[in-house]
């Protein structure tokens, strides 16, 4: 969440400072910002898009070799121009408040202690404008600033409670840019005669490909031509620069109408490349010392948030069924607050698109203080924390997701949890040669059987055009297919805004019938598996009470459209891969149900993209 883009050169960087904020809007839209050196801090702030910025930007002519920018997500203080990044500091003495300071500041995160550091602030007289944690961080460096930035922001530091990754300057010092992170994504650009600061090294695309991953604890001081990295102990410390191919192609709409379209659409490509590769089931898929790790463990422990989450839930199925092994799911922030029975034996699942999701992070860690060193995890970024921080990985190669509501992320999250359960189940004995042979098989025959799901999409804008004038919605599935209609009501909720819930159809005479009528479209996840019969039971049960039921039924399981009864038949029947099918209708049903209703469908009221606070 939030975007920081900051910059040294010798040349004006406010361009490449607003093209930035435009590849990492999608992280945070609620308010975006841009401060330079120009004879002294300059600055503009918008509540609007990042289009609006760069106009404004253009017309008060702002320009600048140093500057820092900034896209929210409204944390503390809601959404307005005077809570918008960068923040100046107002320090005693100086002009009124709405005058620049010396030290301008931006910050992703979440200042836990910033009630107690702004009291003591103000007591010494500094002035505060906004409701926001961040500008208590540039009044304290400002209080700390004796001649020296890089000093102050380490001192600083010290006092900071919380997950911050934040780049400051300070007009004294009109050539340098410092940067610091603990807990929130910050990487270096490393230029010719010029260095850049960014939460995503997709800000940087085209910029430079020459990426420096700072990490936990890390102070950065860019200067021309130079920089240099302290650690949490403030010692000097040498960290790799990589090359890195910041996808930036990837990020353009081309011939969609949004990015959420263009990625449903992406996914036969996304799965592809995903398995590109993959001959045969093994263990050293997931990298060196798989092997032994797999052979070793006697439980599957899966932690993930939102989405993640519930490609987690499916891939219990999974394992439980194909692998024999005893699979526990659990959502990461509940995960780190509570008191749970570790198992050195078990093995750590994390499952992030970002590969930086906070609360995640947080519980992988909480499960290795537990003891519990066996970890892995899939992801679609492989230079993310995530990897860095887990033993094994399955990278998925989903591309680059801009749309808020991540559709191809999931998909390929649940090709890499079946290649996980086909090695464990093939270290433990339980895969035979010719299940393993025929698995392949239906796993690169994915791809097609995607392109002739996506086909539906004219019978998909039907039932939209139900959809979008109800707010209530119920979702319901049996067995692997629970998580599917989970994940359908969350995309639902997600960008049409309508309130949808989703149940295990069994558990509808237990409540959740009660909510049934007329005006409440009951969505039904049908595929011809052994729960098919009991699944007709309790469609019957909706059609007793006036509900309306639109399902998804594989070609030959025998339910048909009727008065009341809105049928989609999938093309064929897909087994134990159905979910990575069923959930695409579903996908497509979210967008156009939003298109309907004119929402924003990108960029979704409250969200954003890579949750990195807790």
């Amino acid at each position: 969440m939030c975007g920081i883009v900051g910059a040294v050169s010798t040349r004006n960087i406010v361009p490449i400072l607003v093209q930035g904020l435009q590849r990492l809007e999608y992280r945070g839209y609620d308010s975006c910002g841009v401060a330079v050196y120009a004879d002294g801090l300059k600055r503009a702030r918008s509540v609007a898009r990042v289009a609006e910025l760069m106009s404004q930007v253009d017309s008060e002519k702002i320009a600048g070799g140093t500057g820092i920018a900034h896209t929210r997500w409204a944390t503390h203080g809601a959404p307005a121009v005077h809570n918008a990044h960068p923040h100046f500091s107002h320090g005693p003495g100086e002009a009124a408040p709405q005058a620049p300071g010396r030290i301008a500041l931006v910050h992703n995160g979440i200042i836990e202690n910033h009630d107690e550091l702004r009291a003591a602030l103000q007591a010494k007289g500094y002035k505060f404008t906004s409701q926001t944690d961040t500008e208590v961080i540039a009044h304290l460096v400002d209080s700390l600033y004796e001649g020296d930035l890089f000093d102050a922001v380490k001192a600083a530091t010290k006092q900071l409670h919380g997950a911050y990754a934040i780049a400051v300057f300070c007009k004294d010092e009109p050539h340098r840019v410092v940067g610091a992170r603990e807990g929130s994504p910050l990487v270096l650009g490393v230029g010719k005669d010029e260095n850049f600061l960014a939460s995503d090294a997709m800000a940087l695309a085209g910029v430079t490909d020459q990426i420096v991953y700072l990490e936990e604890g890390d102070l950065v001081d860019l200067q021309l031509g130079r920089y240099w990295i302290v650690d949490r102990n403030h010692k000097a410390a040498e960290r790799p620069v990589k090359t890195v191919q910041a996808h930036s192609g990837a990020a353009e709409l081309g011939p969609y109408r949004h990015y959420m379209q263009k990625e449903i659409f992406e996914q036969p490509r996304a799965i592809g490349d995903t398995l590109q590769g993959v001959e045969s089931v093994t263990p050293e898929l997931f990298g060196d010392g798989a092997y032994r790790i797999f052979k070793d463990v006697d439980s599957v422990l899966i932690l993930a948030c939102g989405t993640s989450y519930y490609s987690g839930c499916t891939a219990k199925y999974w394992l439980e069924a194909i692998a024999k092994i005893p699979t526990q799911v659990e959502i990461a922030s509940e995960y780190r607050y509570r008191e749970s029975v570790p198992n050195p034996k078990t093995l750590v699942v994390t499952i992030s698109q970002s590969g930086e999701t906070a609360d995640t992070l947080a519980a992988l860690k909480h499960a290795r203080s537990l003891g519990m060193e066996n970890t892995l995890t899939v992801c679609n970024v492989s230079t993310s924390a995530m990897v860095r921080e887990c033993k094994l990985a399955y990278i998925t190669r989903a591309g680059v997701e801009i749309g808020v509501a991540s559709t191809k992320a999931f998909t390929t999250q649940l090709a890499g949890l079946f290649l996980l359960t086909l090695s464990l189940a093939q270290v433990r004995g339980k895969l035979t040669e010719t299940q393993e042979a025929q698995h392949l098989k239906d796993m690169r025959h994915l791809p097609t059987a995607l392109q002739a799901v996506l086909a539906l999409e004219p019978q998909v804008i039907s039932w939209a055009e139900d959809f979008a004038n109800k707010e209530n919605a119920l979702f319901l599935g049996r067995g692997m297919h629970y998580p599917i209609a989970l994940e359908g009501a969350l995309k639902l909720k997600e960008i049409s805004y309508i309130h949808a819930e989703a149940y295990p159809a069994g558990e509808l005479k237990h409540g959740p019938l009660a909510l049934v009528t007329s005006e409440m479209p009951v969505v039904t996840v049908a595929p011809n598996d052994a729960l098919l019969e009991k699944l007709k039971s309790n469609m019957q049960e909706v059609r007793a009470r006036g509900g309306l039921l639109y399902v998804l039924a594989d070609a030959d399981s025998k339910i048909e459209s009727s008065e009341g009864v809105h049928v989609i038949r999938m093309p064929e029947h897909y087994g134990t891969l159905s979910p990575l099918l069923h959930v695409v209708p579903l996908q497509l049903l979210a967008y156009h149900t939003a298109l309907a209703r004119g929402t924003d469908v990108d960029k979704p009221r409250n969200l954003a993209k890579s949750v990195t606070v807790e």
